[in-house]
Formats: C-alpha cells, sequence, structure tokens
C-alpha cells in the first residue's frame, strides 16, 4: 500500500508530511464539492464545499478582509485529503486532529502566504460554527441551545450539482487570492 493519496488532478499526497506543491484550489474544489456534511445523515445532499462557500459568504457579508473571506473558504480544506471527520469522533482521534492542523497550516500558507493569527482563527471558528448551528437545524432538525447566531447571508439548502458548487468554489477562490484563473492553483 502506498503513504499517499492519488488525487483528483493526478498529484500525490502524503497527508501526514504534506509539501504544498501537493496541493491545488482544482483539488480542493472538487473533493470539497463531492464530500457530504453530517457524515451522510442529513434530510438532503450539503456538501462540504456549500458550507465552506457559506462561511467566505458570510465573511463577504459581514465585509471582513478578503483573506479572512479566503481563510473561510479553505477552513475545510484540509478535508479535502482527510475526509470529513464528525466532532464527536475527532475529538477522540488526537493523531487525526494533529494531522488536520499540520495540513490545514500548509494550505493557509499556500494560499494566505502565513498560517492564521490566534485572532484570525477565532473569527473563522465564529463564522463556522454559526454556519453550523444553521446547519444542524435546517438538514438535522436539530436546534442548539442558547442564543441563534445573527447570520448576513441568506442560506439555501438546495441541492445543487457538485459541478457547480465546484465552479463556485474556485471562482470565489480566484476572486479573492488576485491569482488569473489561467495560473495553475
Amino acid at each position: 500500500m502506498s503513504e499517499y493519496i492519488t488525487t483528483y488532478t493526478g498529484l500525490h499526497i502524503v497527508p501526514d508530511n504534506p509539501s504544498p506543491e501537493e496541493i491545488c484550489i482544482e483539488d480542493i474544489a472538487h473533493a470539497l464539492s463531492m464530500l457530504c456534511r453530517g457524515n451522510g445523515h442529513v434530510k438532503t445532499f450539503w456538501s462540504v464545499g456549500q458550507h465552506c462557500i457559506a462561511c467566505a459568504r458570510e465573511a463577504e457579508a459581514r465585509d471582513l478582509s478578503e483573506r479572512i473571506v479566503l481563510a473561510c473558504l479553505l477552513h475545510d480544506a484540509g478535508e479535502c485529503y482527510l475526509s470529513d471527520v464528525p466532532r464527536p469522533v475527532k475529538k477522540t482521534l488526537p493523531a487525526y486532529s494533529e494531522t488536520e492542523t499540520r495540513l490545514l497550516s500548509v494550505i493557509y500558507e499556500k494560499f494566505l502566504g502565513s498560517d492564521l493569527t490566534e485572532e484570525e482563527s477565532r473569527t473563522v471558528k465564529e463564522i463556522d460554527d454559526a454556519l453550523l448551528w444553521y446547519d444542524l437545524a435546517n438538514l438535522l432538525d436539530e436546534f442548539q441551545s442558547g442564543k441563534i447566531p445573527e447570520i448576513h447571508i441568506d442560506l439555501s439548502y438546495k441541492v445543487q450539482p457538485f459541478e457547480e458548487v465546484e465552479e463556485e468554489y474556485r471562482d470565489l477562490y480566484y476572486r479573492y487570492s488576485g491569482i488569473s484563473k489561467t495560473q495553475p492553483g
């Protein structure tokens, strides 16, 4: 068995020892558009890619920096290589969490120029948690206790073809990264 994963674009990545050359936005956009949130235990298909797009759109609506919009778009990008592990399970897998953290740091460094600061991480987590509240309420009829988080976007949990999600993810990336679509991502 090999120690690497072959990606959609044919690259090989070693998830626990990633190098920036092994990571590209096309692989991230493609894989996240095909991964279902909630480990598939949802009323309708809602991809990790759709969740990340919603987080980025929420950061836009809050008039946050382009860096934070991109960080929100990329915050689950490691799942492109590791899959989406539900939070209750992830808490019991310290090695997985370490690999995910290391991988996400490489992703942020490649696409943002550096890892997130503590303040940036808190902002991204706040948006991620707010959207998670709505994901749970709309996709599982599971309402969390406490105050309903305020969001500034209209959420639609309509099923979209993965190709549309993939394209929207890439388009958002290219809009906020300042990189031309013709350059390799």
